[in-house]
């Protein structure tokens, strides 16, 4: 992991001030090389910022407005939890994940094996048959009762991505009424974003399993960071509560360095690191990003369902690596989720 210490060392450095106003990086298309015109960075710049706006329920004139002296000692006091993987709000790694992932990647573990291991873990049993009934999974009516049952219809590669959103549901959950409305759409816009990049991934027949679950990490740095943040505000000199513009600037400024720490503490592959850091630094050298691509579909579709300014397709087909054939058969597969989720919960 010595590259990955010194890529987080290399982001934390003195010359870094948090009176700087944060720049926009989740959305980071990689040049396409058979473009003349690089993407618009302001069209971008624009469909985060509205992210932002929706995720924290505040007008975009208060996440961008200046930072007290006393915020701007939290971010820093923040920067510095990251930079030292000292975070007191660091998920912990579910005890399965280790024997779940060496049996994943085994193309000769059995369903049987499979099941044993995740009828081992009662909590994850539980969160896995919701998630597998959940409209982003479920591929019938017909209600899956029993983990053997979603193993076999859902086979391997599907039974992967339900295992990391029945991991992640539970850490990203509200626990309280003050966070419930952002955990609940950071929750939705994680899934999208996530679905979409396996979608594209398999389009190019990557892992599609690998950039679903990479694609769930910023949404979980999100929901890690605002707690982390919350809790060194109530413990300042002067307790408060972390605004809109804090929140705001710890998320922008540190969502992918959170993501790697995550990956990091999980003792995840180094593949998640290293889609990780080509999400955040895509190169023009590199030609097809699932995970950016995904990012970016799944952050427009999900602001279009919630009536939240967006991105025109035009644009949108101008920063994706895909035909406007497979764009349209993606998107309807992610509105049918979305719409479906939206159903379930009304």
């Amino acid at each position: 992991m010595a590259g990955f210490f010194s890529w987080i060392s290399a982001i934390f450095s003195p010359s870094k001030s948090a009176t700087v106003h944060p720049t926009p990086r989740l959305l980071n298309p990689a040049i396409r090389q058979v473009d003349d015109q690089p993407a618009n960075p302001v069209s971008t710049r624009q469909l985060e910022e509205q992210l932002f706006s929706w995720l924290l329920d505040a007008p975009l004139s208060a996440l961008t407005s200046d930072l007290n002296s006393a915020e701007l000692e939290a971010l820093d006091t923040l920067e510095h939890r990251i930079h030292q993987q000292s975070l007191e709000e660091m998920p912990r790694r579910p005890m399965t994940l280790p024997m779940l992932t060496r049996a994943l990647s085994d193309e000769k573990v059995d369903r049987k094996e499979l099941t044993d291991i995740i009828l081992s873990d009662p909590a994850l049993t539980d969160q896995l048959l919701h998630v597998a009934n959940s409209p982003l999974f479920r591929g019938s009516h017909k209600a899956i009762e029993s983990v053997d049952q979603a193993v076999f219809i859902l086979g391997t590669g599907g039974i992967r991505n339900v295992i990391s959103a029945a991991i992640m549901r539970p850490m990203m959950a509200a626990r309280n009424s003050r966070e419930a409305l952002f955990a609940q759409r950071v929750w939705r816009w994680g899934l999208t974003c996530a679905k979409a990049a396996e979608l594209v991934a398999r389009l190019r027949e990557k892992d599609g399993s690998l950039f679903f679950m990479t694609g769930l990490l910023p949404a979980l740095s999100y929901i890690t960071l605002r707690r982390e943040l919350q809790r060194i505000c109530r413990s300042a000199p002067q307790p408060s509560e972390p605004s809109a513009t804090l929140t705001y600037h710890a998320l922008s400024r540190f969502q992918w360095a959170t993501a790697q720490v995550l990956a990091n503490e999980w003792k995840l592959s180094p593949e998640y690191h290293a889609k990780l850091m080509e999400a955040e630094r895509p190169s023009p050298n590199r030609g097809v990003a699932p995970l950016n691509d995904g990012i970016i579909m799944g952050t427009r579709e999900i602001l279009r369902h919630a009536h939240q300014r967006n991105m025109a397709e035009d644009e949108v087909l101008k920063l994706v690596h895909i035909a406007p054939e497979e764009f349209t058969r993606i998107r309807r597969v992610i509105l049918d989720s979305i719409e479906a989720g939206a159903r379930a919960r009304a």
